[in-house]
C-alpha cells in the first residue's frame, strides 16, 4: 500500500510546510520510506515539465496535461517502491484551477478524473483550517519585506472570482478558494482530515492533532510495509 498525504490549508502562513517536515521526520522514524514533495517542486519534477513549461509561456496549462502529468507522478510513486508521499499543496490542483478561470462545473469534472488516477496511492488530504487574515499576517511577519504585497499582486493577475485588488479582496477569495477544496474534496469521496484553528495552535500541537488523525494509516503502512519484516 502506498498513501499520498496532500497537505493544504486555509491560507498562506496557516503552517503547511511546517506540517509536512513534521509528518516527513514522524513516518520515517516508525521506519517506512516517505518522500517530500515540497510545494515549488512542481516546477522541478521530471513528471511536471510540460506542465510547468506551459505556465511559464502562457500563465495556464491544458486540464488534460495536468491530468497526464499526475498520472505519470502516480507511476513514478509507484515504481519508487515510497511508502508515503508527503505533497505540500499539489493535489488536487484547486487555487490552480481558479486562477485559471473555471469554475465550479469544470473542477468537478476534472476532480472526478483526478481521483481516478490517484486512487493508486490512497489519496489523503490534511486540512488546516483558521482564519485567513491571521495566517496572512504571519506569513508577512515570517517573510519580512513587501511579500504581502507581492502575494496581493499576484492573485491580482489571475483570473479569480472574486477578483483581489487589496489585502481584503484576498481574504475574500481566500475564503471562497477554501469552501471550494473542501467541497470537491468531499464529493469525490476522499479521505479528509481538517485541523481547526490551525493558525492559533502551538506547531507541535498541529502535528499531534495530524498525527492522531493519521495514525490509522500508519498502522496499516507499518504493518505492510517491507521495513517491518
Amino acid at each position: 500500500m502506498t498513501v499520498l498525504i496532500s497537505v493544504w490549508g486555509a491560507s498562506p502562513g496557516v503552517g503547511k510546510s511546517t506540517l509536512c517536515a513534521g509528518l516527513v521526520r514522524w513516518l520515517a522514524d516508525a521506519g517506512l520510506q516517505v518522500d517530500h514533495f515540497r510545494e515549488e517542486e512542481i516546477l522541478t519534477r521530471p513528471q511536471f515539465t510540460a506542465v510547468a513549461e506551459s505556465f511559464k509561456t502562457t500563465g495556464a496549462v491544458d486540464l488534460a496535461t495536468l491530468i497526464a502529468a499526475t498520472a505519470e507522478f502516480v507511476a513514478s510513486v509507484l515504481a519508487s517502491g515510497d511508502d508515503v508521499v508527503i505533497a505540500d499543496a499539489l493535489v488536487p490542483y484547486i487555487p490552480t484551477l481558479l486562477a485559471m478561470g473555471h469554475e465550479e462545473e469544470t473542477i468537478g469534472a476534472f476532480m472526478t478524473d483526478l481521483t481516478e488516477v490517484l486512487a493508486p496511492v490512497s489519496p489523503v488530504m490534511v486540512f488546516l483550517d483558521g482564519n485567513a487574515e491571521a495566517a496572512l499576517s504571519r506569513a508577512a511577519r515570517r517573510e519580512e519585506g513587501q511579500w504581502l504585497d507581492w502575494y496581493v499582486g499576484k492573485l491580482a493577475k489571475y483570473a479569480v472570482s472574486p477578483p483581489v485588488a487589496d489585502v481584503t479582496s484576498a481574504m475574500n477569495y481566500l475564503q471562497r478558494e477554501r469552501a471550494v477544496t473542501l467541497e470537491t474534496i468531499a464529493r469525490n469521496d476522499w479521505s479528509l482530515v481538517v485541523i481547526e484553528r490551525a493558525d492559533e495552535l502551538p506547531q507541535d500541537e498541529v502535528l499531534r492533532a495530524a498525527q492522531r488523525s493519521l495514525r490509522p494509516w500508519l498502522e496499516v503502512l507499518t504493518q505492510g510495509s517491507p521495513t517491518q519484516g
